[in-house]
């Protein structure tokens, strides 16, 4: 990020790092120093082509690589979506996020671009959502079912320390296959007896959590209840700069989780792969 910012001008913070407890609102404009420096074509070949070569050397073999290209402004999305996947040169999916809050027509457009690109292998609804959208989550399902019927994966942040109504409402209305972090599924019953029925893979990020606030401590991330209650589960970093943390340490820091069952870390590693989107 250093010698990005210094081939483009660009000033960066002493300190980026997110923190125990610091909120989702304030965590996410973090991302707006790492997007300071990514914005050109050339920049995100870069850094796409460095996390596959990070991955690889952490012993990584079902990478899937998610970004919102419409924050990239140097170049026209389709040519910044384009950049990515040839710094990825095959060795991982990309999935294109819309985000909270933005118009239904530009998630259809990620779409659109995705659907010829057998590399982009899904789509993504993040961030988080506020009383100030003018949209809601519910406005985004025909993009989603869009994405469907062309054959692309679909995970949606939902239950992140929010209402598991959420959950709800991105398997029943936008028919997504998995679901970002989901800390509160076991709040909600049906939610819970959905997720089970249809199968759908919860992406847990226990240190994430614990910095955005939707998780206390990492001792008590629910990864271990939904494993108990039979609740399909893969582990991510989420983000590596801003968490500080690798996939080796984020595993590692699972298993310490009091619950985990002996053989939690072997079953979650089968279903992040089993459960990778492909074309």
């Amino acid at each position: 990020m250093r010698q990005l910012a210094g081939r483009y001008g660009v000033d960066l913070p002493e300190n980026i790092r997110f923190h125990k407890g610091m909120g989702l609102g304030p965590a996410l404009e973090r991302f707006a120093v790492t997007l300071s420096v990514l914005q050109e074509p050339p920049a995100v070949r870069q850094v796409a082509a460095e996390i596959c070569e990070d991955s690889q050397q952490e012993g990584v073999t079902t990478l899937e690589i998610r970004f919102a290209p419409q924050l990239h402004l140097g170049a026209p999305m389709e040519v910044i979506v384009d950049a990515a996947l040839d710094g990825i040169g095959g060795r991982a999916g990309l999935i294109l996020c819309g985000l909270y809050g933005e118009p239904p027509e530009l998630i259809e457009r990620l779409v659109n671009i995705a659907a010829p690109r057998p590399g982009v292998v899904g789509i993504d609804l993040a961030g988080s959502p506020q009383p100030a959208h003018h949209w809601t989550l519910s406005d985004y399902a025909p993009a989603f079912l869009k994405a469907r019927r062309l054959g692309l994966g679909r995970t949606v942040h939902a239950g992140e320390g929010r209402p598991a109504q959420e959950i709800r409402q991105a398997l029943e209305e936008l028919d997504a296959q998995r679901i970002g972090h989901g800390t509160t599924l076991l709040d909600d019953p049906v939610a819970r007896d959905l997720v089970l029925e249809r199968g759908v893979v919860l992406e847990a990020c226990p240190t994430s959590n614990v910095h955005t606030g939707a998780v206390d401590e990492v001792d008590r991330h629910p990864l271990p209840n939904w494993l108990a209650q039979g609740v399909k589960v893969c582990i991510n970093t989420d983000n590596t700069l801003l968490s500080d943390v690798d996939a080796p340490s984020e595993y590692h820091r699972a298993a310490a989780i009091p619950g985990m069952p002996d053989d939690g870390i072997s079953v979650c590693l089968a279903t992040g792969h089993a459960a990778a989107f492909r074309r």
